[in-house]
C-alpha cells in the first residue's frame, strides 16, 4: 500500500522551500518527485511504504508546517462532516452566550474539561446552560455577532460541494447557530442541540436528546449510509473529546487546533493552517479551489 504525505506551511508564518521539502523527503524515502499543490505554502510528498508521521514531524524540527498523510487511491472524499465550535469557527458560542450573562469565565472553565474529556458532555452542557437560566433571547443575537468564521471554512466546504461532496455541521452547540453557520458557509444541512426558552428568556434546559459524542459518530455513519458510501470515502474535522468517535470512524480523521486527548489520539492534525489544509490533504490544488 502506497501512501502520500502532504506538508502544508501557515503561510503568515513562513514559506514552503524546496530544500524544505526535499529534506522531509529524505526523512520519510519519499520514492517519487515532489507535487506542488500551492507555491511555497503545500505540497505532496507521494510514494511512501508507510504512514508512520514521526520521521517527517522530526525533520521539520518544530517549524510551523502540518504533515498529513492518506492513502494514495481515494483520497477526495465524498462527504464531509465538521464540528462547529473552535473548528469552523473560532470560539467557544456557549462561552460567548455566556459572557453576557456575565459568566464567561465560569461557563469556559467548563466547556475546557468537556472538550479534554474530563467530565461527562451532556452532564457538563446541563450544568453550563443551567447557568444561563433567565437570559433575554437578544443575548442570542449579541453572540452571534461575535462569531467568526475560521479561514478557510467557506473554501472547504464550497470545494468540496463543487466536486459533489455532501457535507454536514454536525455539533453539540445550539442550532440557533448552528443554522447561520451553515448558510454562511454552504453546508447543506446541520444537526446540533436546541436551547430552551419561555418566549422571552432561556429556561436553563436544553432539549434531550443531547447531540453529543455518540450522535455524532451516527451522524456520520448514517450520512454515509444515505449516499452509499463505505468509511474510506469519508472525512471528519474537530477539535474536542466529544469529536473523537467520528474521527476516528472517518476514512481521514483530521484534528483542528485540537486539545491534547484528542491530539494525542488522531494521527492527522492542523495545529498551523487554516481549514484550507483538509483540501491539500485530499490532493486539490489551491488553483482548484472555490473561493
Amino acid at each position: 500500500m502506497s501512501y502520500v504525505l502532504t506538508l502544508v506551511a501557515a503561510r503568515e508564518a513562513m514559506t514552503l522551500t524546496q530544500p524544505v521539502i526535499d529534506q522531509v523527503r529524505e526523512a520519510v524515502a519519499g520514492t517519487r518527485t515532489p507535487v506542488i499543490l500551492s507555491p511555497g505554502e503545500a505540497a505532496d510528498i507521494p510514494g511512501l511504504m508507510t504512514d508512520d508521521l514521526s520521521a517527517a514531524r522530526a525533520a521539520l524540527g518544530g517549524a510551523p508546517v502540518d504533515v498529513l498523510i492518506t492513502r494514495e487511491r481515494g483520497r477526495r472524499r465524498r462527504l464531509l462532516v465538521a464540528d462547529m465550535d473552535s473548528t469552523i469557527v473560532t470560539t467557544e458560542t456557549l462561552d460567548e452566550l455566556a459572557g453576557f450573562a456575565g459568566l464567561k469565565a465560569e461557563v469556559a472553565a467548563i466547556t475546557r474539561r468537556s472538550m479534554e474529556g474530563e467530565v461527562d458532555f451532556c452532564e457538563s452542557l446541563r450544568e453550563r446552560v443551567a447557568l444561563l437560566r433567565g437570559l433575554e433571547l437578544s443575548a442570542l443575537e449579541a453572540a452571534w455577532r461575535r462569531v467568526a468564521l475560521t479561514p478557510g471554512a467557506r473554501t472547504l466546504v464550497a470545494t468540496m460541494r463543487g466536486w459533489g461532496a455532501r457535507t454536514a455541521l454536525v455539533s453539540g452547540g445550539f442550532t440557533f447557530f448552528s443554522a447561520r453557520v451553515a448558510a454562511l458557509c454552504g453546508f447543506d444541512e446541520h444537526r446540533a442541540n436546541v436551547l430552551l426558552d419561555d418566549g422571552v428568556r432561556l429556561t436553563g434546559e436544553v432539549a434531550e436528546p443531547i447531540l453529543d459524542r455518540d450522535a455524532k459518530l451516527a451522524a456520520l455513519r448514517a450520512l454515509a449510509h444515505a449516499r452509499g458510501l463505505r468509511r474510506a470515502a469519508t472525512l471528519a474535522v474537530g477539535d474536542g473529546a466529544n469529536d473523537l468517535a467520528m474521527l476516528r470512524a472517518a476514512g481521514l480523521g483530521i484534528a483542528f487546533r485540537a486539545t491534547a486527548v484528542v491530539s494525542a489520539e488522531v494521527a492527522n492534525r492542523v495545529d498551523h493552517a487554516g481549514l484550507e489544509a483538509l483540501l491539500f490533504a485530499q490532493g486539490c490544488p489551491r488553483r482548484d479551489f472555490t473561493e
